[in-house]
């Protein structure tokens, strides 16, 4: 861990460096805990930044600081008590950059946010909170007056994933198209349906606002009583069409199976997790939602699992050249449970305006 010392020592920091230790099971990010001289607590956490996936560090760690500067503007108008544990906060290096280059790898330091916690199980009660959570982060961030830049290009955009799944078919590398036409035909049968959010911005009615576009459970921090403090995990953070913060969430909150669930008797699509998180998102949005946005949240509901089922059956027919697989079928599994799981979506739609209407 030496090296890692020498790392965190990079940062303006003015205090002894103790011990360091792994912190977490992030999938993107090595991340640790940096205890310091006189404390038992951590008080850093060190997080190597992943340049494969976020190429644009610059860009990456200039969204954050925005982000993180406006929310905290916006905690101390309102006269917040404990704002330091409900936003995170960046230590910048000693030549003021808010990433440190070690001339192979990135590296960025916060501050640790003492007795929190996290939550991984998805319930009715933690699928409002996440709605409320993330609806108030879109809240804070809709006056925002600087402008971001997308961390990850186009990634919620469906045109551009069935394009992709179009090309796929087209080249058909390894002789897949065939036994698969019937999920094409299916997709192509919906494709104009569900790239509704385009064709509405294009045309001037759905704006693109600042959303978190990884909308988890076990991306909010809670305090001991349950209470959230913050919303975490802001690499994502970028303009998008709210759908992506509402959508995300439900396809796997809401999925009753797993994403590669080989019995697809076991996928539905949960109402009492679409009641809670829509109730909590509509709550938190109520200052700045437009009727048009309000409106199309069942379309978000079915674009996630749709535009998923896309992009697993386009690395299929393309090899399996993207997602990581444990067997030779897995992206076909996965692609047969995420249709399974957007007809149960489709299936549930007037239900799901019904509520929409009456909140």
């Amino acid at each position: 861990m030496e090296n890692l010392k020498d790392i965190v020592l990079e940062f303006n920091i003015e205090c002894e460096v103790t011990e360091i230790k792994p912190l977490g099971e992030g999938l993107i990010n090595d991340t640790f805990k940096v205890y310091v001289e006189g404390e038992e607590s951590p008080k850093y956490v060190l997080q190597r930044i992943n340049n494969a996936i976020f190429q644009d560090v610059e860009l990456l760690q200039d969204n954050i600081e925005k982000v993180t500067s406006h929310i905290r503007k916006k905690l101390v108008a309102k006269n917040e008590s404990d704002i330091e544990r409900k936003v995170l906060n960046f230590i910048k290096t000693k030549d003021l950059k808010n990433y440190y280059f070690d001339g192979e790898k990135y590296w960025r330091l916060m501050s640790f946010i003492e007795d929190s916690y996290t939550y991984q199980a998805v319930t009715p009660e933690y699928s409002y909170t996440a709605g409320l959570a993330f609806g108030e982060f879109q809240s804070m961030l809709s006056d925002i007056d600087k402008e971001l830049g997308e961390t990850i290009p186009s990634f919620h955009n469906i045109e551009l994933r069935l394009n992709q799944l179009r090309e796929a078919v087209e080249k058909d590398a390894v002789g897949r198209a065939k036994e698969v036409q019937y999920y094409i035909d299916e997709i192509e049968k919906r494709a104009e349906a569900m790239c509704l959010g385009e064709r509405l911005h294009r045309e001037g009615k759905l704006p693109k606002r600042i959303c978190h576009c990884d909308t988890k459970v076990n991306n909010m921090l809670f305090d001991k009583e349950g209470n959230v403090l913050c919303v975490i995990d802001l690499d994502t953070v970028m303009p998008s069409f709210i759908f992506s913060d509402f959508g995300d969430f439900l396809r796997s909150a809401a999925n009753t199976g797993a994403e590669d669930d080989k019995n697809l008797e076991n996928v539905n699509f949960n109402m009492e997790i679409f009641k809670a998180f829509a109730k909590g998102y509509l709550e938190g949005t109520k200052s700045f939602l437009l009727p048009i946005e309000k409106e199309n949240l069942p379309y978000a509901a079915k674009l996630f699992p749709y535009m998923q089922t896309v992009r697993f059956l386009a690395d299929y027919i393309n090899g399996d050249t993207y997602y990581k697989i444990q067997y030779p079928e897995h992206n076909l599994v996965r692609t047969k449970a995420q249709w399974r799981l957007f007809e149960c979506a489709e299936q549930k739609e007037s239900e799901m305006q019904k509520f929409i209407e009456s909140c």
